[in-house]
């Protein structure tokens, strides 16, 4: 004999996204946020140096850090083409021979 939940709460759970698949996308979100607002912070920085070599060669590295984690981060939500956020972002060309572009 099986054991079926009443149905006025089967059709609830049944129809549309669970609570757990609400929950993952909203912390996917939050999360592909946080990794967007790093990587235009550490870009914002490495457009406002004035100041020596070596402090820009550290920020060039820490934003090309930041962006390929916000790569990663958009890869794992399933956008895998990053055209518009190099765009939208205006990742320099520096930053992004850095990640391996040609």
């Amino acid at each position: 004999m099986a054991l079926r939940p009443p149905k006025r709460l089967s059709t609830a759970l049944d129809s549309g996204p669970s609570v757990l698949d609400a929950e993952l996308l909203a912390e996917m979100a939050v999360s592909l946020g946080r990794a967007g607002r790093r990587a235009e912070q550490a870009l914002t920085r490495l457009r406002e140096h004035k100041g020596d070599a070596g402090a820009r060669a550290r920020l060039l590295k820490a934003a090309a850090e930041s962006v390929q984690a916000y790569f990663i981060q958009r890869e794992l939500c399933g956008l895998r083409r990053h055209d518009d956020a190099i765009r939208d972002y205006a990742i320099p060309r520096e930053v992004l021979v850095r990640l391996g572009a040609s």
